[in-house]
């Protein structure tokens, strides 16, 4: 078939166009690598940061993640303290220690804010990383919430049976969740404060009423107390707003008040410290975090050992296939009975012996 000078200058010009638009094709895909440099995040709030941050390390992951190689976390922690800041440290410990820079972590802080660490673990799910972590339990039902495909560890989580409204807890959760609990023994934080305050009459429960695993301590504890012969009553506050109300009325009922380990009260211990020393009511902690900002004595765990135990577990996730709906729930190994020495001095509490100075 035999084509006109018109018809071969408009083949001509198709073949040019279609040329073009290769070579844009080409120099886009070439654009779109990601940052598989293996970097991690820094610490901070969600946002115009904690996106592009997620969408790095999101494209590092997709880019290299399948070949096995490399791994993409992301780490939601509900608010930044001590305690939890220390359980994410041996996190990323023990995964570093084990894959080197063939882990990526995608860090990520709510800021105390629940509706915030849903939109920070949607991001995770979008991004497809390969785990997350969820340090606390807001983050933990989030995390739930968003995901039944990719697995799951939680640390700093007293009860994943009520944290996950299990009925009927066997140990493992049955789904794509597992990790390790914060929960020192509750009934021997009862037996501490018996040893410290046989006199004491009423003991204030002082707790934020958002969050459940505190309820559930203070249940276990409350029930542990009263069969001891003290009357409790419990205080609840829903935001850091209320605590320095919640807590003077608690001071001018009660003898002595126990605070399980709750996350908004780790992050107002100064503002509780301000209340209860003036007023000489000794606190009792859940945890050590909160006995350094406002109580004088508790019965601690190490949340880094916590953390690293996670780090472990995830490694056997990521690496050799371990299948976390099996994996049981893991538990600090040592619980220390820790005091307060600056505290104590100024309340005039003499501990035991057997009791440890926190530094």
């Amino acid at each position: 078939m035999r084509f006109g000078t018109e018809e071969i200058m408009k083949k001509k010009l198709a073949a040019i166009v279609l040329s073009g638009i290769m070579a844009v094709s080409m120099l886009a895909g070439c654009g779109s690598d990601g940052n598989g440099d293996g970097s991690a995040a820094q610490t901070g709030s969600t946002g115009s940061s904690a996106e592009s941050t997620g969408s790095s390390a999101a494209n590092s992951g997709n880019s290299t993640g399948n070949d096995g190689d490399t791994y993409n976390v992301g780490i939601c922690q509900l608010v930044q303290h001590d305690a939890l800041d220390a359980a994410t440290q041996g996190f990323q410990d023990a995964l570093t220690e084990k894959l080197g820079d063939k882990v990526s972590f995608d860090l990520q802080n709510a800021s105390g804010d629940s509706p915030t660490c849903a939109t920070i673990v949607n991001q995770f799910v979008s991004n497809n990383v390969d785990l997350i972590l969820a340090n606390a339990t807001a983050p933990l039902q989030a995390a739930a919430a968003a995901t039944n495909e990719i697995p799951i560890l939680g640390t700093s989580i007293t009860d994943y049976a009520t944290a996950l409204q299990i009925d009927s807890w066997t140990g493992t959760t049955g789904v794509n969740i597992s990790g390790t609990s914060d929960c020192a023994p509750l009934t021997e934080q009862a037996d501490m404060l018996h040893e410290l305050f046989p006199d004491a009459k009423t003991i204030g429960m002082l707790y934020c009423s958002a969050e459940p695993n505190s309820a559930y301590q203070v249940g276990v504890v409350k029930g542990a107390l009263e069969g001891m012969g003290y009357t409790c009553k419990e205080y609840t506050f829903a935001d850091s707003n209320d605590i320095a109300s919640v807590a003077t009325s608690a001071t001018s009922e009660c003898d002595v008040i126990y605070i399980p380990t709750d996350n908004s009260a780790a992050s107002a211990t100064e503002v509780i410290n301000n209340v209860c020393l003036p007023a000489g009511i000794p606190i009792i902690a859940g945890e050590e975090g909160i006995c350094k900002g406002c109580g004088v004595a508790t019965l601690s765990i190490s949340y880094y050992d916590i953390g690293y135990q996670t780090g472990l577990m995830a490694y056997e996730i990521l690496v050799n296939g371990a299948d976390v709906s099996t994996m049981e729930i893991q538990f600090a190994p040592n619980v220390t009975k820790k005091y307060n020495a600056d505290l104590c001095s100024q309340l005039n509490i003499t501990v035991p012996d057997g009791y440890v100075a926190i530094e």
